[in-house]
This record gives C-alpha cells, structure tokens and sequence, in this order.
C-alpha cells in the first residue's frame, strides 16, 4: 500500500484536492475532521481539554470559539493543547492505516494540514503539497467567518513556509489553476503510483 502524504498552508486549496482523490475513490484520513470528533461530545480528548482549559467545554463538547479565545496568540497554551491532541490524532491515524491495509487497498491519503510539522511526512511514500500565489490564499481566507487579518497571520506564523514545503514535496499541485487542472496531476500521480506499485 502507497501513503501519499497531502498537505499545504491555510487557504492553499487542501481540502478541495483531498475531495478530488476521494473522487478517484482514494481513502483520504482527514486529520482535522479527527481532531473535530475528538472534541466532539463524547470524544476521547474533551475530558483532559476540560481540565487543561476550564470553561471550554460546554454540554460535553469543546466550544471552538471559547477554546481558541485561550489558545490564540499564547504558545504555551497552543502547545498544552497540542500535546493533548496530537498522539490522540495519531491514534486514529494508525487506526485508518491498519484498516485500509487489511482491506488491501493499494493507496490512501493522509490530509494532514501539519504533515511536517508533526512529522508525520516519516509516514508517507509520497508528500504532494497544495500551493497557490500569496494573494489568493490571503483572499479564500479572508473570506472565511470570524477571520481577521491578525488570526491569520498568526495562524501562518505556526505553519512552514510556504516555499519550504514546495521544496520538500514530491509533486506540488498548483490550486490556484483550477480544479480540473489539479485533478489531471492527481490522475497522472495515482496513474504513476498504481503502475510502480509493490
């Protein structure tokens, strides 16, 4: 089984290229749906956010808002947060892994916005990175509910550059080119892959 690793910075058109594998009928274990049900009511981490962040939780489910009103701009609380998060994600990751590999499904994705950061590019055979010009991120974010300019920088001051991650990728899909042209890398790339495959 191939692992290709997707990731990309805020606003670079990830979750629409993770939609066009799953056209192609390719499992895509999506990283931050993970983390939604894992804060979720009933998820495995709301208890031990409840205890690092009082007042969060709200009817037994992680509010967003309250929790990135304590998060935003405090590294230290970021880094609480992630240390509760990050091997939970990781759980559900290897959980998807072991899935797709008894059903004996040739190649999956993992869509994870922090793929390097977090080392989990170590897990993929392949690391596709979705990139568009600076000015057409800062405008599909800036679109975005509640988002100002101060979140999002802050948001890309926690993510690698750019520039780095294209320089690390296997294959860059340029989003800003439209969806059918990115859907003809991602054929040629699951073409290239099924063919070279173990």
């Amino acid at each position: 089984m191939k692992v290709i690793g997707l990731t990309g910075s805020i606003g670079m058109g990830k979750s629409t290229a993770a939609d066009l594998f799953r056209r192609r009928g390719v499992p895509v274990y999506d990283a931050d749906r993970a983390v939604h049900g894992l804060s979720a009511k009933g998820g495995k981490a709301v208890p031990a956010i409840a205890r690092a962040f009082p007042g969060v939780v709200i009817d037994g489910a992680v509010d967003r808002k309250k929790l990135g009103a304590q998060v935003f701009g405090n590294d230290a609380a970021l880094k609480k947060l992630e240390a509760i998060l990050h091997p939970l994600v990781g759980e559900e990751r290897r959980k998807f892994l072991r899935r797709a590999r008894a059903r004996r499904v040739p190649v999956v994705v993992l869509d994870v916005p922090l793929l390097f950061e977090t080392g989990g590019d170590a897990l993929a055979d392949v690391i596709v990175v979705v990139s568009a010009p600076a000015f057409l991120q800062t405008a599909r974010v800036m679109k975005r509910p509640g988002m100002t300019a101060e979140k999002l920088a802050g948001i890309l001051s926690h993510q690698m550059p750019d520039g780095e991650k294209r320089r690390r990728a296997d294959l860059v899909i340029q989003t800003g080119l439209g969806k059918r042209a990115a859907q003809r890398q991602i054929d040629r790339l699951l073409a290239d892959i099924l063919i070279k495959k173990d």
